[in-house]
């Protein structure tokens, strides 16, 4: 193949950027002369870690609908008009063989004038539960890349292949490594002898993961297990003073080697958004996911449920979790058998070449 030229578009979240460039990697591998432009959405994290990642990336000023605001809703016409003259002339002056979108904001200008300038589309969904953008897209799209079985209640089923969700390199390494656990047992300052429970409410944290823990604080206290509870950088300062002087809890803002936190932890707590449970089913362990209510959609409820009812994941309701959340862990920890269950069938859904299987479908459509 020639030059290959593509636009990836998409972002708003980690959720969406992180595949977004994990896309770009693979496609930059298989074909090392690729030229690769990435479209974001002014203000965006993408405008940040896109360059960081050593892409060039064009904005388009676009934003979602604000509900509960008409004010801020006025302006959003006239910004979906400016902002598909602006996608239509980055098509028209990049030239690319195909369009990528990711979901998020930008992804739709972009790929409505790519289509429109008769360039092929492709879609990454990475929920179980398709976002109005892309339910929008799927019609003009070529192929619909998706993470969950079942997405033909709202795709059309000839278009949609399962590829999984592009998860972080070294999540992958440590899956096919097996993980190091007394490297991390070392590097978090934990005892090989004790359960380790770890926690992880994402970048910015977890308001309702953090509150469960300061709920039990006592019982965590007096227990054997040993807890990594990652806080979120807003939520820090807070929590370091509750779990002051509790020598089975290490706290921390943020996990630079969630490698190794994964690879230490026997029970995993986390939010349902679409690339942690990507990452989780690599991992392989014992899951309680708690749902944040905050998104669009409810989508992280339809996310968990879809380990759920595989016997993959135990639910607990962000309202419940201040009350059952930590007993519940405890107990999972105490019942081996149902331990191995969880992590046979959460393992069983794991493609950790999702990024791979992308980049074979860009080059069928471009072909």
């Amino acid at each position: 193949m020639g030059e290959l030229r593509a636009i990836i578009s998409g972002g708003g979240t980690g959720g969406h950027i992180f595949p977004a460039i994990a896309i770009a990697n693979a496609l930059k591998k298989r074909e090392p002369g690729t030229q690769i432009l990435f479209v974001g959405a002014n203000g965006r994290m993408e405008m940040e870690k896109v360059p960081q990642a050593g892409y060039e990336i064009k904005g388009l000023n676009i934003a979602g609908f604000q509900r509960g605001s008409v004010i801020k809703n006025l302006s959003l016409p006239f910004k979906l008009v400016g902002s598909l003259l602006s996608a239509y002339n980055i098509v028209k002056s990049f030239k690319p063989d195909v369009a990528i979108g990711v979901g998020g904001y930008a992804s739709g200008p972009l790929l409505r004038a790519a289509s429109f300038a008769g360039v092929p589309t492709v879609i990454q969904e990475q929920n179980s539960f398709a976002g109005v953008t892309n339910k929008l897209l799927a019609k003009g799209a070529k192929v619909i890349c998706t993470a969950y079985d079942g997405m033909e209640k709202v795709f059309p089923k000839e278009k949609i292949v399962l590829t999984g969700n592009p998860v972080r390199r070294e999540i992958v390494e440590m899956q096919a490594a097996g993980g190091d656990r007394a490297e991390a047992y070392k590097y978090f300052g934990l005892s090989p002898d004790c359960k380790t429970i770890l926690i992880i409410g994402g970048s910015l944290g977890a308001r309702t993961l953090n509150e469960s823990v300061e709920a039990t604080i006592n019982r965590i206290k007096d227990s054997e297990v040993q807890i990594i509870w990652q806080t979120g950088k807003i939520y820090f300062d807070h929590c370091k003073t509750v779990g002051a002087g509790i020598s089975n809890l290490k706290t921390l803002q943020f996990i630079d080697r969630m490698d190794l936190a994964y690879a230490c932890a026997d029970v995993i707590i986390s939010r349902a958004g679409a690339l942690s449970i990507s990452e989780l089913q690599l991992v392989g362990k014992p899951v309680i996911l708690v749902p944040s209510p905050n998104v669009t959609d409810d989508h992280q409820t339809h996310n968990a449920m879809a380990l759920v009812n595989k016997g993959a994941a135990i639910m607990i309701k962000d309202s419940e979790a201040k009350l059952n959340l930590t007993g519940a862990a405890f107990d999972l920890l105490q019942n081996e058998e149902q331990q191995k269950q969880l992590s046979k069938n959460i393992g069983k859904m794991g493609i950790p070449d999702a990024a791979e299987r992308i980049v074979d479908e860009i080059l069928k459509v471009v072909a």
